[in-house]
Parts: C-alpha cells; sequence; structure tokens
C-alpha cells in the first residue's frame, strides 16, 4: 500500500510543479517530501526509507525518541510539531532539522542544547500566518524582531520559514496563505540568502503549497493511512 500511496503523492508534486506561475521561483524545482510517521509503527519508517524517503517528520520527541530506539537513527529526521522549551535538550539530539521554532525564548534554548554538544542545529522559523489562535508560530512583529537577533545564536543554523495553512474544506482558501509564505520567504532570502527551504503543506493541501511555492511538504495521511492513535509512546 505504501508503495502505492508514494507512486501517487510523487505524481501530485510533479503535476503541482507543473503549474507553478513562477518559473524563476527561489525555491527551485526540487520538492522535499517529509514523510509524516505520528502514530504510525517504526516498521513504516524501515518501510519508507527502503523506497527511498529519506526525510522522516515527527511531532513529538518522545514519539521519535522511541522511534530511533527501536530502529536505529536513520535517514533525516525533522520536528514539525509544537516543541516546549524543556525538551529543546532531547530535540536537539534526535533531530536533524527543527522546522517550529516559534518564539526567541525556544531558540535561545535550542541554541544552548546545541553549544552543549557542539552541534550547529538546523531550523526553520514557523510563521503563524493564518492567525489561528491554537495554532503555533510567529505573528509578523514578533517575527520581525526575532531576525536581527539571530546573530546572537551561533550554534543554530537558519534554513528558512514553515507554515502552516488553516483547516477549511475548500483547499484553494489555502493559496493566500502559502503565497503569503513564498513571499515571505524570498524577502527572507534577500536578507539571509543561503536559507534554502520553505516548508508548506500537508496531506490535504501539498499541491497548492507546492503551486505557491513550497519545497518541503510534509505528507503523513496519505502516505500511511489514518493514525492509530491506540499507539503508545
Amino acid at each position: 500500500m505504501l508503495a502505492e500511496n508514494l507512486k501517487l503523492v510523487q505524481q501530485r508534486i510533479q503535476a503541482a510543479l507543473a503549474k507553478r506561475k513562477n518559473k524563476e521561483l527561489l525555491t527551485g524545482n526540487d520538492v522535499i517530501l517529509v514523510a509524516v510517521t505520528k502514530n504510525h509503527p517504526p516498521e513504516v519508517i524501515t518501510e519508507s526509507l527502503a523506497l527511498g524517503v529519506q526525510n522522516i517528520g515527527e511531532n513529538r520527541v518522545q514519539e521519535a525518541k522511541h522511534k530511533q530506539e527501536a530502529i536505529g537513527k536513520q535517514g533525516y529526521w525533522h520536528l514539525i510539531g509544537h516543541l516546549q522549551t524543556n525538551k529543546a535538550r532531547q530535540a536537539v539530539a534526535h533531530f536533524d532539522l527543527i522546522e517550529s521554532v516559534d518564539s526567541e525564548h525556544l531558540l535561545a534554548a535550542v541554541d544552548k542544547e546545541a553549544a552543549r554538544i557542539g552541534k550547529v542545529q538546523d531550523i526553520l522559523l514557523q510563521l503563524n500566518i493564518a492567525h489561528e489562535e491554537q495554532k503555533s508560530g510567529l505573528e509578523k512583529e514578533e517575527y520581525l524582531d526575532l531576525l536581527p537577533k539571530l546573530s546572537q545564536y551561533p550554534n543554530v543554523r537558519l534554513r528558512g520559514l514553515m507554515v502552516i495553512a488553516q483547516k477549511c474544506d475548500d483547499i484553494e482558501e489555502t493559496r493566500p496563505v502559502f503565497a503569503a509564505g513564498y513571499r515571505a520567504f524570498a524577502r527572507l532570502k534577500q536578507q539571509f540568502p543561503k536559507i534554502d527551504l520553505l516548508s508548506m503543506g500537508m496531506s490535504g493541501d501539498y499541491p497548492i503549497a507546492i503551486e505557491e511555492g513550497a519545497n518541503v511538504v510534509r505528507v503523513g495521511t496519505a502516505l500511511f493511512g489514518q493514525r492509530d492513535y491506540t499507539l503508545k509512546f
């Protein structure tokens, strides 16, 4: 089933790339597929890796730790869920990229823990463009205030931005959020030319996110089916 689902997702990625309005997008024409394995058993990670999907996404530090203990740390791991500062040490130990940095307080904690083990931790800044109260992410004023302070944290490396769109019945309603995410990325790249990742889009809306400029998409249900909430990690 996973092989068939993966083929369909890859086909939809290519179709979305063909619809990009701007052929000179700063994010290029390659899309990183992050297989989100939240509430799925560790075996799906092994299967994904065997099929060539090297990027693994988890929402919770503890679940990722459990799975890495079960199968080893294979592939490239993305933390895509909200991170509490008291979990920063474990996050730095278990993840290659933390996509969900949403405050200076968290940024400082990640920098401190990375310095402790001699690591430069790759991060994305998460923006709350949809302005949903239940969503994590930096509001515009917080984001603009944080950017000049990044140089104070030498043990983090900014790779780009992460955006989550609102849930809606008509996925076309997500397009303005993703378009705004791309504009923010383009402006940020003028200031930080080395950034290269714009993470937008999940199982329900990743084609639109790609059309609007995403080069990282976080896909779980479309690959693995419904999550199993009886699993305990």
